[in-house]
């Protein structure tokens, strides 16, 4: 609970990582949209920039994706906690190439294309596409065929894609 001028903020969960403070909330649509008027969104978003100006970044999910797809909530909250934990050894140049490759992917919400990667890198499209089959090689992309299997059209993230981000 933090205090602000006669105001008690509760969160919902609360992670702590070193220096890494992150908030995890848990919104029903009632009480968090339907219910609320212009004085308490006023005040539920002055508490998240309160939140967030104390060192706790908000991160919200609503009710029915945790009740109906924990999946989804799992993968997000994942994604962004992957962002903060220390790893116990060094990452290397190309661990991080493949996180920004899972990133670009991920951000886009469609098939990543070669011409997406050479904009995103400012790279060649023969160095793109080595990068990408050799992304797919490692298990992080599949490759997404026209015609039979003679020419990839894109790739799309495999079902483990996370496994690059920890």
């Amino acid at each position: 609970m933090l205090d602000w001028r006669g105001r008690s903020y509760f969160a919902d969960f609360a992670w702590f990582s070193g220096t890494v403070k992150l908030i995890i909330e848990i919104k029903g649509f009632a009480s968090h949209v339907r219910d609320m008027d212009r004085q308490k969104y006023c005040h539920e978003l002055n508490r998240e920039t309160f939140l967030h100006a104390m060192g706790y970044p908000v991160i919200s999910f609503a009710y029915d994706d945790v009740e109906k797809n924990p999946e989804i909530c799992m993968t997000m909250l994942k994604m962004v906690m992957s962002r903060y934990q220390a790893r116990r050894a060094p990452i290397t140049r190309i661990q991080l190439a493949d996180k920004e490759f899972i990133r670009l992917a991920v951000q886009q919400a469609r098939l990543i294309r070669p011409k997406d990667v050479e904009r995103h890198f400012g790279i060649d499209h023969k160095t793109a596409v080595n990068l990408l089959k050799k992304l797919c090689s490692k298990g992080g992309l599949i490759p997404l065929y026209r015609g039979n299997r003679q020419r990839v059209v894109g790739y799309e993230l495999a079902h483990d894609f996370l496994n690059f981000l920890d």
